[in-house]
């Protein structure tokens, strides 16, 4: 593989590769074996990098848009440039599939490209005036102020490039902290920015243990906006954080994405992408498709057919095999997490159609699994499993569907196929979530919003939001001095 770069932080404008809080090992989970150290910020180190964002923030917020469209279109590029040597990396740290990486990786340029045009073109509005002595009533976004991105390990370049290009773009300044087990790719992302000419302190890189950094980053008078991507629980904690600081907060959390496949579905293209995506990054997605929600007339060759397409995805080491579908899961917690999910789903709480166990080998390898009519309160249909496990559920009426589909409290992304219009229509409007996909399954594209509601969080990354998200809306009316 490329050689893996030295880990190294970016405080103020300078690389440093001495963590005065210690160091932390970064573990390849394809063979379970220690790829690096990793250094770990000490609160003094963190508050030098809180000071250095709130130093550069007048001048950056100032920078005309026009100028800081043009630095972050450099960074785009420089992604792309260096794609190749970045899904290296990405594969190495948590074991994604070469395509998938490579894929990641443009696709995150897309949206560095999508938010820098939004600092070109995000002027504000005019309102017209109801009187003769108001001359105008002007509403302008601007820049928050230096910002704390806090980012997931599932898609270590995408979901920092996200924030930091809204960020950036708004003008603000911010301070990244991915996690810990995939330093390398963030660093490899930082490292286009301040290559493309982002200026000292606007874009700061720490690393070190996440409940510590976040609670500090968070508590600092300089951070006025908080972007964070990972658990519920975790997010429960840190907005409730930021709300005692009354600091502006982004939550993009769990999900327990259902799919209703209709009895109009198109069946054969259904079992195609369900089984295609389900098994995708080994199901670590947030939005992966999960719950599978099929009408009773067609159940029974659903679950056969996407239980034997399952069965046929290659497994392994990505690293050692570009030909491989499915790599491992992140780190042996999640290993844990399967089974517990598994044996929950024995006797008579489900049948395991499919896969169901660990995959003996070195590393940290589940076998894609696929369990028919789990129990409504079973692990499986209230927990997000956060990896290769499908549950398939049988149900009467579009309506049944809608309500187990809307029966938790997550609301990321739902699903449906269904080739009745007025039904495609009829699941648009009634399906819960931020976001619902219609015969298709991809809901993010660097135009469009990305986000949840309810314990999936609220706000929205990417599309027009992922800029205004980073700024604060003014309103400036303006009167005739006399007469």
């Amino acid at each position: 593989m490329t050689a893996y770069p030295t880990l190294k932080m970016l405080i103020n404008g300078e690389w440093i590769t001495a963590g005065e809080a210690g160091t932390m090992a970064v573990i390849n989970p394809a063979t379970g074996g220690e790829i690096a150290q990793c250094p770990k910020a000490s609160p003094a180190q963190l508050d030098v990098a809180l000071k250095a964002a709130g130093d550069a923030f007048p001048g950056w917020s100032r920078t005309p848009g026009a100028e800081r469209h043009a630095v972050l279109r450099r960074a785009a590029d420089l992604l792309r440039e260096r794609a190749l040597e970045i899904a290296t990396v990405v594969t190495a740290e948590m074991g994604k599939p070469r395509a998938q990486a490579i894929g990641e990786i443009t696709s995150s340029a897309d949206v560095v490209d999508f938010l820098a045009e939004e600092a070109k073109r995000r002027g504000g509005r005019l309102i017209p005036t109801r009187g003769h002595q108001l001359i105008a009533q002007m509403v302008t976004h601007e820049a928050i102020g230096p910002a704390v991105l806090l980012t997931p390990w599932n898609f270590p370049v995408n979901l920092p490039a996200k924030k930091i290009a809204g960020a950036l773009a708004a003008g603000c300044t911010a301070i990244l902290k991915p996690a810990e087990n995939t330093p390398a790719s963030a660093q490899l992302l930082v490292e286009c920015f301040v290559d493309a000419g982002v200026p000292k302190g606007v874009l700061n890189l720490v690393h070190g243990d996440p409940g510590p950094i976040a609670e500090h980053l968070i508590a600092s008078p300089v951070t006025r906006k908080v972007s964070f991507t990972g658990s519920t629980a975790v997010g429960k904690h840190l907005g409730a954080l930021a709300a005692s600081h009354m600091k502006r907060f982004t939550p993009e959390l769990g999900g327990h994405a259902p799919v209703i496949v209709s009895k109009h579905a198109d069946l054969d293209r259904a079992i195609a992408l369900c089984a295609a995506t389900k098994f995708r990054n080994a199901g670590q997605v947030c939005v992966s498709p999960t719950r599978f929600l099929v009408a009773k007339e067609i159940y029974d060759r659903f679950v056969a057919e996407f239980a034997a397409q399952a069965s046929r995805i290659k497994v392994g080491d990505p690293g050692a095999d570009e030909s491989v579908d499915m790599g491992p899961l992140a780190h042996a917690r999640r290993i844990s997490a399967m089974e517990q999910v598994v044996a929950d789903a024995g006797g008579n709480r489900g049948e395991i159609v499919t896969g169901g166990s660990v995959i003996e080998r070195t590393g940290f390898f589940f076998e894609p699994t696929v369990i028919a009519n789990p129990a409504p309160d079973s692990r499986f249909m209230t927990e997000e499993p956060f990896g290769p496990i499908a549950g398939v559920v049988p149900f009467e009426s579009i309506e049944d569907a809608v309500g187990i589909a809307n029966g938790l409290r997550y609301g990321l992304a739902v699903y449906a196929f269904s080739g009745d219009l007025d039904e495609a229509h009829y699941l648009g409007r009634a399906l819960r979530a931020g976001m619902v996909g219609i015969n298709q399954l991809i809901v993010a594209s660097p135009e469009t919003p990305f986000g949840g509601i309810g314990d999936s969080g609220f706000g929205s990354e990417g599309g027009e939001e992922g800029y205004l998200a980073f700024t604060d809306t003014k309103l400036v009316m303006l009167a005739k001095s006399g007469g």
